[in-house]
């Protein structure tokens, strides 16, 4: 019997079964599609290459050749375009099939990666608040600011961590489809109650993590 990915996790998403006391209060994972857009810049690569074609297609107008300018320059370009869209959104999909969210009573669990799978437990005694930012396309981010003094390289969490952020990674839920939902119920989790107040609807505040406190491993494979 072939024995898939994550099939040897005691409690899907997490690298060791719940100790007593502790309950799973929301997984979920990004959505692909908002994933390939803001995590892997799929509208920005278009663009790219939308301004790229206009370049040619002007330099082409003023070649004394325009029809060998286009089957130099042009029409590769063209044949390209797709390609590198499509290979944007297969790291979209890629990126949301292997990423688990996990959100208890006591800790947020980030189990990422898609060559090499890790899970990253972030216990609620780091987390000083939550910052969501949400997308016109209705899908979002959210946050977690720590206490200061900690760090995590951004390489380690990338994509899973707000863009350009290198000094200072911070690790983030990406392209939630039900960001405001979630973060609201992290919030309350952080607070112990309802009406939390550590909901922050702006772009999130300056955070890092310190992998001394955090515990980071392999995933089972």
């Amino acid at each position: 019997m072939m024995v898939r990915e994550h099939d040897t996790e005691p409690v899907p998403g997490l690298p060791e079964a719940l100790p007593p006391g502790e309950t799973i209060l929301w997984q979920g994972r990004p959505n692909w599609r908002s994933f390939a857009v803001h995590g892997f810049h799929a509208r920005k690569l278009a663009i790219y290459f939308a301004v790229l074609i206009a370049w040619c297609a002007a330099s082409m107008v003023r070649s004394d050749d325009p029809l060998g300018w286009a089957t130099q320059s042009l029409l590769p370009l063209l044949g390209l375009v797709p390609v590198a869209l499509a290979l944007v959104a297969i790291l979209g999909w890629l990126a949301s099939r292997t990423t688990l969210y996990t959100i208890t009573n006591h800790r947020v669990v980030f189990r990422i990666g898609i060559a090499f799978p890790m899970t990253i437990n972030v216990p609620f005694k780091l987390i000083e608040s939550v910052g969501i930012r949400s997308y016109a396309d209705g899908t979002g981010e959210i946050a977690l600011t720590l206490l200061a003094g900690n760090n995590i390289a951004y390489l380690v969490m990338w994509p899973h961590v707000r863009p350009w952020r290198l000094k200072r990674a911070e690790p983030s839920l990406r392209c939630l489809s039900d960001v405001v939902e979630v973060a609201e119920l992290l919030a309350d989790a952080l607070a112990g109650g309802p009406a939390a107040p550590r909901i922050a609807k702006a772009r999130p505040a300056p955070m890092a993590l310190d992998d001394r406190a955090l515990d980071i491993r392999p995933s089972a494979a």
